[in-house]
């Protein structure tokens, strides 16, 4: 099959991960978390994020790599900084594989999957479900995030309009 986007939802402790494609339309090639010791240093765990995003990728070997924006909340600045360590790894990895990259913030990911920027993880869990007619919840939920910002690039790509929702 076609791998045409991995959506990469960045973690330092749980990175979820999705790969779409498919010739007759969108397939879930392979979908899953890596994780990483909470407790290594940080340079420790960059090394082994590189190692497993590095490997996804020269298995599937996707057109596109998506990955979520990173955002600040301001009794959190710490965190959007250590995670800017871990998306930048991401980023480098594609790029060393002449992979290109795009982006998407967090709400435009979530109104364009449930209408509503400001879904809940439960939403967006069950909204890939119907989108990709999955018979369970995608689990963990950075599994359905990681499938979600897939499918926005996806979107993006075939300049198609918005996936429409059974209700």
């Amino acid at each position: 099959m076609d791998a045409g986007v991995c959506g990469i939802d960045p973690g330092l402790g749980t990175t979820g991960y999705a790969v779409l494609g498919g010739a007759d339309g969108v397939s879930v090639l392979d979908a899953g978390v890596c994780r990483f010791e909470s407790r290594a240093p940080l340079a420790e765990r960059l090394v082994a994020i590189e190692s497993d995003i590095t490997a996804i990728l020269t298995e599937h070997k996707p057109r596109v790599v998506a990955v979520e924006q990173l955002y600040s909340h301001y009794n959190h600045p710490r965190t959007a900084i250590l995670m800017g360590h871990a998306r930048g790894v991401m980023l480098l990895a594609a790029a060393k594989l002449g992979i290109e990259v795009r982006s998407y913030s967090a709400t435009q990911i979530k109104r364009f999957l449930t209408g509503n920027g400001r879904a809940n993880k439960g939403q967006m869990q069950r909204a890939i479900q119907v989108t990709l007619a999955l018979a369970e919840l995608p689990e963990p939920p950075d599994v359905a995030d990681a499938l979600a910002i897939a499918l926005c690039c996806l979107n993006e790509i075939n300049h198609a309009s918005p996936v429409e929702m059974t209700r």
